[in-house]
């Protein structure tokens, strides 16, 4: 039986969604026929896109739709529950988000994090921003069945539902996934029902997905399309997943290319999860380094029964948390070279432990050449044996010697190649161990 139900107010909406997903390679169909629909038909099925085409009707029309509709398909195996909005909140979007709350009980809460960051909307300080632009100075407001006339993401909200509506903005969101969990929860004893984010950046919603699921609650994912996809990737586990050989991402660049390829490779390899590592913690002192080391490994092993990619990803991808080094220099004579020693030194123990914890890894994935040399060290290779060149400046080949003698891997340049280039990377890695 699908493991999600996501129901769109139009059909390239719920097309739009479709594809987020079928690009993580879940099996995603679109049903436009509810007299037909069958739900036998789809056991092999891992998603389900139901387009109400909803937008421009009057709102009970939108309402009743919807309730309908999610009613039909709501199931116990289901594991994300998502109502499909517009990238820029045109149409009934407040009162399609009661029926959807109405239809799976007053226990469910809609999230709401509807920022699309690849269409350049997101979401700050409770506004939304298309490329640049406020949603009311867009052609969004100029719309003639569905004019947006503010960028104030609750007020569209409140103006619509019935329900409490409460926000949680980006200063409330700097504290972990445990902290954002527990300001959650404080919002739905207040009564809220529906809870809009900020939202930026892949990472937030990253972040929103774990806190939610951290909570314990029920929740229904209320976006255009990238937090329901997030939400999946970190819910529906296939049967499969597991099996055969596993992969270790290394990455500690801090280019903003590597950002943009790791963003990439995460939303679309379906069986990969992220432990994002704290860089600083590797240089407060050595207790909190082995902390930061035996927390990932930790991360990584017990992730590694679910997942046959893991990428371990220096937290310093986002600007607001690269290392400080002046705030570390009086400990460190070497000065910044040898701070950046210790932090590769760190990640290569991480990748040392991990192998040897775990004989199913048998591919490594490192950006960055500081990283790869460090692992190679650490793990007393004698060389590599350069097989083929999987793009320009990204090579594969496989460890001579040493401790994992025999174990693939593929090194890129931190700054190398186009937003695709680790996906293609992990794609060709997942091949040679896996044909």
């Amino acid at each position: 039986m699908p493991q999600c139900i996501v129901v769109a107010d139009d059909l390239t909406g719920a097309n739009a969604t479709g594809v987020l997903l079928k690009k993580m390679n879940y099996r995603t169909y679109t049903v436009m026929n509810s007299e037909r629909l069958k739900l036998s038909l789809f056991d092999q099925c891992d998603c389900i896109m139901y387009p109400t085409d909803s937008r421009a009707v009057s709102s009970e029309t939108a309402y009743n739709r919807v309730f309908n509709v999610t009613n039909l398909l709501k199931n116990e195996e289901v594991k994300v529950y998502a109502k499909r909005i517009d990238s820029t909140l045109r149409g009934n979007v407040g009162r399609e988000t009661d029926a959807f709350l109405d239809a799976l009980g007053p226990d469910y809460t809609a999230i709401c994090a509807p920022c699309f960051p690849a269409s350049g909307r997101i979401v700050i300080g409770g506004y939304m921003m298309v490329k640049g632009l406020p949603l009311h100075k867009t052609e969004a407001a100029l719309d003639p069945k569905t004019p947006v006339f503010t960028s104030d993401v609750k007020k569209i909200f409140e103006g619509q539902s019935r329900y409490k509506v409460g926000s949680i903005q980006m200063n409330g969101m700097m504290e972990g996934k445990h902290a954002l969990a527990e300001r959650i929860k404080g919002l739905i004893k207040d009564g809220c029902r529906i809870i809009v984010m900020d939202c930026v950046t892949q990472e937030d919603l990253d972040l929103i997905a774990d806190a939610a699921i951290t909570s314990g609650i029920k929740f229904a994912a209320v976006d255009p399309g990238v937090f329901t996809s997030t939400i999946a990737r970190k819910r529906i586990v296939p049967p499969d997943r597991g099996k055969g050989n596993k992969i270790l991402a290394v990455v500690g660049s801090v280019n903003p290319v590597t950002r943009k390829q790791m963003e990439e490779l995460w939303l679309t390899q379906r069986t990969a999860h992220n432990i994002f590592v704290s860089a600083a913690r590797f240089l407060e002192s050595e207790e909190c380094r082995e902390e930061e080391i035996k927390r990932t490994v930790k991360e990584v092993l017990e992730a590694s029964e679910s997942y046959e990619i893991l990428t371990v990803t220096g937290d310093g991808i986002y600007p607001e948390n690269r290392v400080d080094f002046n705030r570390y220099e009086s400990g460190y004579p070497g000065g910044v070279d040898e701070m950046t020693r210790l932090i590769c030194d760190s990640f290569a123990e991480i990748t040392r432990r991990v192998f040897t914890y775990n004989g199913g890894f048998q591919g490594i994935y490192s950006s960055g050449g500081d990283i790869t040399v460090a692992i190679c060290q650490k793990i007393h290779t004698a060389g590599l044996c350069l097989l083929d060149e999987v793009l320009p400046l990204a090579a594969y080949g496989k460890f001579l010697k040493g401790d994992f003698e025999g174990v693939s891997i593929i090194t890129k340049g931190g700054m190398v190649g186009e937003p695709d280039a680790a996906n293609r990377c992990i794609t060709y890695l997942k091949e040679k161990l896996f044909m």
